[in-house]
Order: structure tokens, then sequence, then C-alpha cells
């Protein structure tokens, strides 16, 4: 069946569809997305953004469309980049005219474009020196996380004039502690890099560990120098009505997923 395009947000900002926002990033538009207020159906309903999901294309782009319109901006200006869980940061000053670059993170300082990552129980991280107008995004999976990609966005945001002093990040909503079980081969790749790092893990059953990617991730800004610090109280996996898990997908044997889109703008 053909989607039926919604007419876009008429006034305020994210009027539709529904999201999450986090005072620490105070008046710059920007929006944590989640499963509600698209037109996808089964599994990936409703508000899958995830062009990589087995999701229709059309309903996907829809999706998307819906976004943009919450920023008053056309699906072309909401703009991403191919994840692949790795510390790279991009520059981006207008949409894509190729494919989009392997990357994990973003960074403008252009109006009226809307910088955006996708994540189904990864971190992603929203970045604003709002003195300066510049802003990232990032996605922060563990292995993104522990490789940098915090730290090389908070490094290009600075190429570009801002200063960690003055920037403020999200951290929004990903897999929380009490739902990311692990093993101890995955404790001890972190330990390897740091022993410290041993206070993220929490005593499971046996010889599993509960895993604290958001208190990992505040960390890592918190010892890069960033002073204003949000994490938003929502666990993908267990907020089962209101946002995408890979994880949870995983375990009710669905086959695939859809995917969260968290975006920031400046305008």
């Amino acid at each position: 069946m053909p989607v039926e395009p919604q007419p876009a947000a008429a006034g305020g900002l994210l009027s539709a569809p529904p999201s999450s926002r986090a005072g620490v990033l105070g008046g710059v538009k920007h929006g944590f997305f989640g499963r509600e207020g698209g037109v996808s159906s089964g599994i990936y309903a409703s508000l899958n953004a995830g062009t990589g999901s087995k999701d229709d294309p059309a309903n996907v782009l829809e999706n998307r469309r819906r976004i943009a319109a919450a920023f008053g901006v056309e699906r072309d200006h909401l703009c991403g980049v191919h994840q692949v869980h790795s510390p790279t940061a991009v520059f981006i000053d207008g949409p894509w005219t190729a494919e989009r670059p392997h990357a994990d993170a973003l960074v403008t300082t252009t109006p009226n474009l809307a910088i955006s990552i996708l994540t189904a129980d990864c971190t992603p991280i929203l970045f604003v020196d709002a003195d300066i107008k510049v802003i990232g995004a990032a996605h922060a999976g563990w292995r993104g996380a522990l490789a940098g990609v915090i730290e090389n966005t908070l490094r290009l945001m600075e190429e570009k004039g801002a200063e960690r002093s003055r920037i403020s990040a999200a951290v929004g909503p990903c897999i929380h502690q009490s739902s990311y079980e692990v093993g101890p081969e995955f404790e001890a790749e972190f330990i390897a890099t740091d022993a410290g790092f041993a206070r993220f893990f929490a005593q499971g059953a046996g010889d599993r560990l509960h895993f604290d990617l958001p208190g990992f991730c505040a960390s890592r800004l918190e010892a890069a120098g960033v002073a204003q610090i949000e994490t938003l109280p929502l666990d993908t996996y267990a907020e089962s009505k209101r946002l995408y898990s890979h994880r949870r997908s995983v375990h009710e044997k669905a086959g695939d997923y859809g995917r969260n889109c968290s975006a920031i703008m400046l305008g």
C-alpha cells in the first residue's frame, strides 16, 4: 500500500512525531525519536528510521520525512552516515551529494541541516557549543566509545571553533546496565585498555556481568573536559513501547528491528 505523506508540523519545534529532549542542550533544536508517530507496521511499528532495515523502503522514507518535517526541513536535510562502529567523525556542510561516508559521528556549523544518528541499543550523543554554533552527533556503541568516537567528535568540534568548556552533551536512549548482560571476555577487553574500567561492570548470575554503557559514555565525556552532561533515563531494552532494541529483537526472535533516530540542528 502506498504511503500518503502527512503535512509538515506547523509552527513550533518537534510538534510531531513525539521525541525526548535534553535540558542541557537548551534551546538548540534537537530530538531523540523512538517508535511513535510513523507509518511502519509489525516489528517496525511505527517510526522506523533505519534505511538498513528490512522494512518497506517507502515507509522508512516517509518516517524520515516526518522527522525532518519536525525540524522544518526537507528529507534530504536529515543527514546521517554509514555507521560502522568506528571512532571516525566527519564534517558536513550540506546534504550528501554522493554515498554517505563510513563513520560514526558528524559535526556541522551549517544552519538548517539536521545531523542524525541511528541506534537500537547503542548510545546516541548530541553535542552543542551554543556560543560559537557548532553541533555534533555521535553513535557510541561499546566499540566506538572504547575506540574514541566521543573524543574524536570533540576534536572536530574544536577544529571548527568550539571550546570544550562550553560544550554541552546529552547521552540519549540506549541499553542500560540492568538490561546489558555480557560475558567475562567483554569485560576483559575493557580492562586491557584501562583497569579502572572495571567500575562499569556489575556482577550478574554465574560468570555473567552487567555493563553500564551510558555511564561509560558519560565518563568519557567528563574525562574529555565536557562539564555539562545529561543522561536520559531511557533504557531501549526495557521501553518496548517507546523505543527499538536490537537485543530485545534477538531475544524475541523477531528477525530484524527498527532504528531510533536522534538529531540536532542549528536554526
